[in-house]
């Protein structure tokens, strides 16, 4: 479904330029839910606004289902960590969910209905008629989750979605993830800073190195399902493949590489 080729981004120029991304190389199939990992200030956040149409790559390219990603393509939606500001405060929860889909030529009935459903999904059925600053921040990004699921997209990307909440409100939210995900079946792309969550949610951890980003690790992640913040965590090949990851984040190859 999506292809990154030898993608390149620099900000700036001269001296003062910053490389971002060194030339990404990353395949997503349809129905995967992909991880992506790495130091902080490695280029993740850029390599999300490069697919999502939102910045234009310095060199590379990037394919989703075949076409060239040139502007933002209408079969995509995102969630971002500032829920507070993804969010129109002036208007209702179901009215926020419903506008996108203005975009689907869908007239107002059936907005309202795709809206009702999705935030039944994401359990803030009831909460409709409520406005963004009438909810917690946990809440909200729900409603966020719900705009992105009404839409309907071939691919959704997270931009680390879950970083401005508290630990147990992130919890509930990985695991809405993972039940929405098997719901629709969605293809996801989450950028994290939280190599738990990375593995805890995907089907497989990429890992970028420091900038310009390169992909330095791609891991499948291989754990019985369904997950369960409890039992998955304690599992064996979740401390080891937390361990891994973690050990290509800092840059250390090996187990014999790492420091105290």
């Amino acid at each position: 479904m999506l292809e990154i080729s030898n993608l390149t981004h620099t900000y700036g120029s001269g001296p003062a330029a910053h490389h971002a991304l060194g030339g990404v190389d990353l395949s997503v199939a349809k129905g995967e839910l992909v991880c992506i990992v790495g130091p902080s200030g490695c280029g993740k956040s850029t390599l999300l606004r490069s697919v999502a149409g939102l910045l234009r790559p310095g060199g590379g390219e990037v394919l989703l289902n075949g076409t060239p990603v040139d502007q933002a393509p209408d079969n995509l939606a995102v969630v971002f960590q500032d829920y507070s500001r993804s969010l129109f405060p002036w208007m209702s929860v179901a009215d926020n969910v419903s506008l996108p889909l203005r975009r689907r030529k869908l007239d107002r009935r059936r907005r309202r209905e795709a809206a009702m459903e999705a935030l039944a999904q994401v359990g803030l059925g009831g909460a409709e008629g409520k406005y963004p600053w009438q909810l917690s921040g946990g809440m909200q990004q729900r409603v966020s989750i719900a705009r992105a699921l009404a839409y309907r997209p071939a691919l959704l990307l997270m931009d680390e979605p879950f970083g401005s909440v508290d630990a147990q409100t992130r919890e509930d939210l990985e695991d809405l993830t993972l039940r929405v995900r098997g719901h629709h079946n969605m293809t996801i792309l989450l950028i994290t800073h939280d190599i738990d969550e990375s593995v805890y949610v995907g089907d497989r951890v990429v890992v970028l190195s420091k900038a310009p980003a390169k992909v330095v690790g791609d891991l499948r992640v291989d754990l019985p399902c369904p997950r369960d913040q409890i039992t998955t965590r304690e599992h064996p090949g979740f401390v080891h493949l937390r361990a891994e990851v973690g050990r290509l984040v800092r840059g250390l190859r090996n187990p014999s590489a790492a420091t105290p």
